[in-house]
């Protein structure tokens, strides 16, 4: 009797340990995301705070995105929060190396994951993405997040303000998922740079 009692609360304690969420802890926020499990995709990395994405030293202008993640009240540090990435090379393309599996099949090789840091912070290191070939929309970077109690959904891509082909009207219809993605880089220790606080949340449907 002691042993039907002992087994089933040890598989429990393995599972409640591993770091998954547990279907009852899942939140299921953002609405339709199309790609979102991509987020999903590090495989065996040990995510931490700072990642290179491909390309970075071969091409410039190099740009590093980094900030601090709050939770909904914009003052407390999140921690282990996923912020996955991807955006085109600089002829506007999702640049493949031809052995992709899963989403980077369509999102291309350009892409990395971090996790925050105690303290809610991140970086990324990459460079500024080219718009799709024949100038129709704006340079982006495409940016995902998966909370310890989420599903992963999308917020606002980032955006260049002095990109030529943003205009006014580009401007508002943006829906501030987590905030604002408009941001001027800025030269700072030789590298351009996006100083983005992204407050989870914000303006996310079903949250």
């Amino acid at each position: 009797m002691k042993t039907a009692i002992i087994l089933p609360l040890l598989i429990f304690v393995v599972f409640s340990c591993n770091g998954q969420d547990s279907p009852k802890q899942v939140r299921k926020v953002g609405g339709p995301c199309e790609g979102c499990e991509a987020l999903m995709e590090f495989g065996d990395q040990k995510l931490n705070s700072v990642d290179t994405l491909p390309g970075f030293l071969q091409n410039n202008p190099k740009l590093m995105l980094t900030g601090t993640v709050y939770q909904q009240d914009g003052k407390t540090p999140a921690k282990d929060v996923i912020l996955y990435i991807y955006h085109t090379n600089r002829e506007g393309i999702y640049e493949k190396k031809g052995d992709e599996k899963g989403w980077a099949r369509r999102h291309g090789h350009i892409r990395g994951w971090v996790k925050t840091s105690s303290d809610g912070r991140y970086s990324f290191f990459t460079f500024r993405p080219a718009p799709y070939p024949g100038g129709e929309e704006v340079e982006h970077i495409h940016i995902t997040v998966k909370e310890p109690s989420t599903i992963p959904y999308y917020i606002d891509d980032f955006i260049f303000l002095d990109d030529p082909l943003l205009t006014e009207e580009e401007k508002r219809k943006r829906p501030q998922r987590g905030g604002s993605g408009i941001f001027l880089p800025k030269l700072a220790n030789g590298i351009l740079t996006i100083n983005r606080d992204i407050i989870l949340g914000k303006n996310i449907p079903d949250y």
